[in-house]
């Protein structure tokens, strides 16, 4: 058996609270190395919260956090030195140039002029910043100045990043782009600790979800697996005529039949092997069977049955950044 990967963050009986209102009830939470956590929940949840503690900005009350394998409570400083941070509001600096702001961090970071040049280079063609490389960032917009943070995250070359909300109000090209971003760091090994409102953007990217709601966290797995844990699962078999669609429905028993679409719609935890239990309950009626597939609630129906709220919806701010 394969030894897991080690682990990134590691989180134990986490605890913050502000004033009255507790925030972060005893969280427990372990992000393996070289892999995607995206941390969801209602606004308010705690999850920038969550961001702070890890990223050493804010202590919290008590519980014990481990980044990179150092206290991120009793020795600070190692934690920044291998992290970085793209927080939702931008940190860029308005009167500056692109070109200056990846410079300054490139300073901060102690690089070398020849690296820090080359590195200052590289992102601004990553980034595709370059056209607007020599612009004071006041001019940019809000998808750019975006990708102009990210790229100020990217300079100290970091091994475990914080993202709270990176694409919020980027327009859907600016959005594609970090996306692919992400994907290219973790294929290097860097551990992304996420967090967004974006369900399709947590489905995408996570290799696991962990959603946090009234201070703890409510579920812990991949994508398909919360998925699956959620009622309305099923494997729908479509045929081309009724006698086939009768047959079927007497070998399963229990079916929701559509007479319209001569479909039977069977009730299933959606994995691989409930769809073979499916078939090897036909028997020989699977030869009339025209069309296999599997249906499952998605990200939208899991976070509305586990916390009973409905995803949050981009404000008119938000939008408003986009153009």
């Amino acid at each position: 058996m394969a030894n897991p990967p080690p682990l990134a963050i590691s989180t134990t009986a986490l605890r913050k609270s502000y004033g009255r209102k507790l925030v972060l009830d005893g969280i427990d939470l372990d992000v393996a190395a070289g892999s995607v956590l995206a941390l969801l929940g209602p606004n308010g949840a705690g999850k920038t919260t969550m961001v702070q503690i890890m990223s050493t900005l804010i202590r919290p009350d008590s519980g014990r956090v481990l980044v990179g394998g150092h206290d991120a409570i009793a020795d600070p400083g190692a934690v920044r030195r291998l992290i970085g941070v793209t927080g939702q509001n931008s940190a860029v600096d308005n009167l500056l140039t692109g070109t200056e702001n990846l410079s300054l961090m490139a300073d901060l970071m102690h690089l070398s002029r020849v690296e820090g040049r080359r590195r200052v280079v590289g992102l601004l063609e990553r980034f595709e910043l370059v056209d607007a490389a020599r612009q004071p960032v006041a001019t940019y917009s809000g998808g750019m100045r975006r990708r102009l943070d990210l790229a100020m995250t990217l300079v100290g070359d970091p091994r475990i990043i914080f993202l709270d909300e990176p694409t919020t109000g980027l327009d859907p090209r600016s959005r594609r782009m970090m996306w692919q971003t992400i994907r290219e760091l973790v294929a290097g090994g860097v551990t992304i600790f996420l967090t967004t409102q974006q369900l399709d953007e947590a489905d995408a990217l996570a290799d696991r979800i962990a959603l946090l709601d009234h201070g703890k966290i409510v579920a812990d797995g991949s994508p398909e697996e919360l998925k699956r844990g959620i009622p309305g699962a099923h494997v729908r078999l479509r045929f081309s005529d009724v006698a086939g669609l009768d047959a079927a429905e007497r070998a399963l028993g229990g079916a929701f039949r559509h007479e319209d679409t001569l479909t039977l719609e069977v009730p299933s935890d959606g994995g691989a092997t409930a769809v073979r239990a499916v078939l090897n309950r036909l028997g020989d009626t699977a030869d009339e069977v025209d069309e296999v597939s599997v249906h499952t609630p998605d990200l939208d129906d899991v976070f509305f049955a586990l916390t009973g709220h409905p995803t949050a919806k981009p404000t008119e701010e938000e939008m408003e950044n986009v153009r």
